[in-house]
C-alpha cells in the first residue's frame, strides 16, 4: 500500500506510533504491507517495509495508554530497537519484547519483515521490574530457548493468514510461558528471595482465582510469611497483593467472556467461577477496568467474531 495509507495502518494497527521514512530526500516514501488478525487476546500482525523509523513518544503514550507488550520476530532484514537505554539489533530469527507504557523506537534502514505479537500487559505474569530489565533484549533465535521459542512464534505468524483461528485459555497461557522462559533464559529476573516468592504467590493466586477466602492472608499464610513482607515484596514490583488477585480475576472472566464457546453461559456462572460471587460489584469492577459493562463487552466481541 502507498506509504502515507500504510503509516496510518500502522499506528492503527497497534497504539499511537510516529512513523516517517528515511528514504533519500527527494525519493518518494517507499511502499509497505501490513496483515492483522486476532487469536484471543493476542493481535498478530506482519509488517514489511523499509528505510522507516518507528517512535512511541511521551505525547503518544498520552494520547492512549492501553497497556500492551509487544513481541517483534525479525523475519528477514534487519532491525533495531531501543528502549529504557538498551538497543537490540534483531537479526532473521532473533526477537524481543517490548512495553507500549514507555518510549521505544524502532529503526530499519532497508527492506525489513517483521512479525508482531501484541497482548495485554496482565498476561505476562512477572514483576515490572523484570519487564524493565528484559525490555529491547535480543533474544538470539538460533540457539537454546530462544531458538524453540522462535521457531514457535514463526510458526504462529502463519495465523496471520487465516481468517478465524480458534483459541483457548490453555494456549494463550502457553504462549506466554514459552516468553517468559526465552526471557528468563536470557536476562535471570533481579534479586533471589523476593521475586522468587513473588513468583511463588502469583503462581499460587493463578491456581486459586475461584477460592472466594483468596486474599492477602491466605496467600501470605500459605507461603509462611507476614502479610506486610507479602505486601512489600509485591509493593516493590509495583502492585498490590488485592490489586494483583483481581486484575488477574477480570483478565481471566474478559478471557470468557469474548470466547464464542462460553457465549451460552451466564454473565454471573462466569464471575462466580473466578471467585467474584457478586455479580452487581463484578459489572462496577469491569467497567472501571475495561470501560464497558461486561454485558455490552460480550456483544461487541461476539459481533466482531461473527462479522
Amino acid at each position: 500500500m502507498p506509504f502515507d495509507h500504510w503509516q496510518h495502518a500502522v499506528s492503527e494497527a497497534f497504539v499511537p506510533l510516529e512513523v516517517r521514512s528515511t528514504a533519500p530526500k527527494g525519493a518518494d516514501p517507499l511502499p509497505g504491507t501490513l496483515r492483522s488478525t486476532s487469536l484471543g487476546a493476542f493481535h498478530l500482525s506482519e509488517v514489511t517495509g523499509q528505510q522507516i523509523e518507528v517512535r512511541r513518544t511521551p505525547a503518544t503514550i498520552e494520547r492512549s495508554d492501553p497497556g500492551m507488550i509487544k513481541v517483534g520476530v525479525q523475519l528477514a532484514g534487519e532491525g533495531r530497537l531501543i528502549q529504557h537505554g538498551r538497543e537490540a539489533h534483531l537479526t532473521p530469527g532473533d526477537f524481543a519484547i517490548y512495553d507500549t507504557s514507555s518510549p521505544y523506537e524502532l529503526h530499519f534502514t532497508r527492506h525489513f519483515s517483521m512479525f508482531v505479537l501484541m497482548f495485554p500487559r496482565g498476561l505476562l505474569r512477572i514483576a515490572s521490574q523484570d519487564l524493565h530489565a528484559l525490555s529491547a533484549c535480543r533474544i538470539h533465535g538460533g540457539a537454546g530457548m530462544g531458538a524453540l521459542v522462535s521457531t514457535f512464534l514463526t510458526n504462529l505468524h502463519d495465523a496471520v493468514d487465516v481468517d478465524t483461528v480458534s483459541t483457548s485459555r490453555v494456549l494463550e497461557d502457553a504462549i506466554v510461558d514459552l516468553l517468559i522462559a526465552a526471557l528468563h533464559a536470557e536476562v535471570p529476573p533481579s534479586g533471589v528471595q523476593e521475586p522468587a516468592l513473588l513468583r511463588s504467590a502469583m503462581s499460587f493466586i493463578e491456581d486459586n482465582l475461584d477460592d472466594t477466602t483468596l486474599d492477602t492472608a491466605l496467600v501470605a499464610s500459605r507461603h509462611h510469611v507476614s502479610t506486610r513482607y507479602l505486601q512489600k515484596t509485591f509493593e516493590a514490583a509495583g502492585h498490590t497483593v488485592a490489586g494483583w488477585i483481581r486484575n488477574r480475576r477480570l483478565e481471566k472472566c474478559r478471557h470468557d467472556l469474548r470466547d464464542i464457546h462460553l457465549s451460552g453461559e451466564s454473565i454471573g456462572a462466569i464471575c462466580a467461577r473466578y471467585g467474584l460471587v457478586n455479580s452487581s460489584h463484578f459489572s462496577k469492577l469491569f467497567k472501571e477496568t475495561y470501560g464497558v459493562p461486561p454485558r455490552a463487552y460480550r456483544e461487541q466481541k461476539t459481533l466482531s467474531l461473527i462479522g
